[in-house]
């Protein structure tokens, strides 16, 4: 099917997410003229599943220590985890280093280009590819986070809500709505994405303030729920092992190494919950035991 013939967005709704974003984008330290490709990198990374407001400082504070993949690769792992805290799924700073690594084995220190050599690095998949094709080198690439794909479903194709994983339908309005120009392509991708981070948003969308709803199919059915066989998502935190796992790392960042009853008594009515949490910690790299201490990665 050619492109022509894919369900997309007119370009005059191209036209009004871009120039509402020219007056109401925040301003964020990766966007500005002076961001590296790698801060960049970081702050994707940073971003995924971890708002704004608590990604800034902790962005700030990495590049102040860490402004290059030379300064990444080099450091001790337990101080990258120190540094990573509290931002969640700390899986992600362990990744970070190893691309900080591959940068500096296979690219002599500068982040690769195009999308074929960043989705080549550890921890870097489709999306991030593809934003920091188009966000550091200013390339045409179709990106597609949970926002910008909430947007296209909505004005598109009417749904409340994208599917649980990015569909072949999906892509294929995406594909066609990106802009043949590759400086205004840029700007739709980080309009878009800006436009689902602040107005077409999962749960109070304000409707009245986006600059596309003239285009947007969902409004103009009235705004349908998604259907009962399709729930909306939510995580319970408290009480899972996520929390727990949660709860030793800080207690691991606190201290050189912590001896495992400590750890256990983090959860005295439930020491086997503790142990299986602190198993899948020392499985996935993100702590290490000699004998009965724990203690982070060297």
């Amino acid at each position: 099917m050619p492109d022509s013939a894919l369900p997309r967005l007119p370009d005059a709704g191209i036209d009004a997410v871009i120039g509402w974003f020219a007056r109401s984008a925040r301003s964020l330290p990766w966007r500005e003229d002076d961001a590296t490709p790698w801060g960049i990198l970081v702050s994707e990374i940073m971003l995924q599943q971890t708002p704004v407001v608590r990604v800034l400082p902790r962005w700030r504070q990495w590049m102040a220590q860490w402004p290059t993949p030379a300064d990444l690769a080099e450091a001790p792992t337990a101080e990258v985890l120190r540094a990573w805290d509290r931002l969640g799924y700390p899986r992600r700073a362990l990744r970070l280093q190893e691309c900080a690594r591959a940068i500096v084995r296979e690219h002599a220190g500068r982040v690769p280009g195009t999308q074929e050599e960043l989705r080549a690095l550890p921890g870097i998949g489709e999306y991030t590819a593809a934003a920091v094709a188009a966000f550091a080198f200013g390339r045409r690439a179709a990106v597609a986070d949970t926002n910008i794909r909430r947007v296209l479903v909505r004005t598109i194709a009417g749904e409340q809500r994208p599917a649980p994983s990015y569909t072949a339908r999906e892509r294929a309005m995406t594909q066609a709505t990106l802009p043949d120009e590759t400086e205004r392509s840029v700007l739709w991708n980080q309009a878009v994405m800006e436009l689902g981070a602040l107005v077409c948003t999962a749960r109070s969308p304000q409707c009245g303030l986006c600059p596309v709803r003239a285009h947007c199919a969902w409004d103009r059915a009235g705004r349908p729920e998604a259907p009962a066989d399709a729930p909306r998502r939510t995580q319970r935190f408290e009480g899972t092992d996520r929390q727990m796992r949660g709860r030793i790392m800080a207690a691991l960042r606190s201290a050189d190494q912590v001896p495992v009853p400590l750890l256990l008594a983090l959860d005295p009515e439930d020491p086997a919950r503790v142990r299986r949490c602190l198993g899948t910690l020392l499985a996935d790299g993100l702590a290490m035991r000699d004998g009965d201490l724990v203690h982070l990665p060297r």
